[in-house]
């Protein structure tokens, strides 16, 4: 058995070298799970042959990089971005937004999934925490759903539409928790994802942004019947508990906020994503948050 020796907080720990573990880790590199694994595979043998049975952490890392620059130097530079980031001091928060339906949490998952972060928040549960907290007499907004808050409006503006101000307003009690959230995250060096139609380029403090290891994504379905069709594939699931009528009812307004969205997304340059197809969304997403925040200092995933 190869042991693999670890250190936390300055105290010393073993445990056994794991296939499985290590191919997760290589899969940051988007080499597919058979390749990975069998990777993984070579990198054991590697280590029995030189009568290896005790190695560090770090010095496991540089073999897995050594091997990999002789397959792939690209995939090798990846593996190492990813290496920095989970080492370093500051933790990583990523913020994915988009209007409803756009699939916010379906790239949280996987991305988390991808990168090895253990947290994701849905604004959608910041919200139903917000309801428990503030009354619906106090704000009628945030108990209704992002694309009908305006409905909840009791003197609406004259300057601008009444569905974005619903919307603006809605996210701004919202706001409130997320902003907590990342507070909390960087208090206490924890990565984070948050995604949902709350997360909205410009609405965020300022000294949070600046402040902070933080990336935001903004999540589009330009294709106006490519993003009905989620709807209909999102219903069809027997634990969605919204119907179908109900989005399609307020799809106009749903395509209102995402164009609002984009809006805010373009004036703070957040990156806009397309999201017609699933991988290369995700192999975007990573790419950027390696390449923003591999190979520095001062990110660091906190399990």
């Amino acid at each position: 058995m190869i042991w693999v020796v670890g250190d936390v907080d300055g105290k010393k720990y073993k445990e056994p070298f794991s296939k499985g573990i290590m191919s997760r880790s290589l899969n940051v590199a988007d080499i597919g799970t058979e390749r990975a694994h069998d990777i993984a595979g070579d990198i054991e043998n590697e280590l029995i042959k030189s009568n290896i049975v005790e190695i560090s952490s770090s010095d496991l890392a540089d073999v897995v990089l050594n091997h990999l620059e002789g397959i792939d130097p690209k995939i090798a530079k990846k593996y190492k971005n990813w290496r920095s980031l989970r080492i370093s001091k500051k933790p990583l928060i990523i913020l994915i937004g988009g209007a409803s339906g756009v699939g916010t949490s379906s790239m949280a998952f996987e991305l988390a999934n991808r990168l090895r972060l253990k947290n994701i928040i849905g604004t959608d549960m910041i919200r139903e925490v917000m309801r428990k907290i503030v009354s619906k007499e106090l704000s009628p907004v945030i108990h209704k759903s992002s694309f009908d808050a305006h409905e909840s409006i009791r003197t609406p503006s004259i300057r601008i539409d009444s569905v974005i101000e619903g919307f603006v307003s809605h996210v701004d009690v919202v706001n409130v928790g997320i902003e907590a959230i990342i507070e909390r995250s960087a208090k206490e060096g924890i990565s984070t994802i948050i995604e949902g139609v709350h997360i909205v380029p410009g609405f965020i403090r300022k000294d949070l942004m600046e402040n902070n290891n933080i990336i935001v994504f903004t999540l589009t379905v330009d294709d106006e019947e490519s993003h009905k069709q989620r709807f209909y594939s999102r219903c069809r699931q027997p634990w969605v508990k919204r119907s179908l009528e109900r989005y399609m009812d307020n799809f106009d307004t749903i395509r209102k906020t995402q164009k609002f969205l984009v809006e805010q997304a373009k004036i703070h340059d957040a990156h806009i994503i397309n999201n017609v197809d699933f991988n290369e969304t995700i192999d975007i997403m990573v790419n950027d948050v390696l390449e923003k925040f591999g190979g520095i200092d001062d990110v660091k995933q906190k399990s």
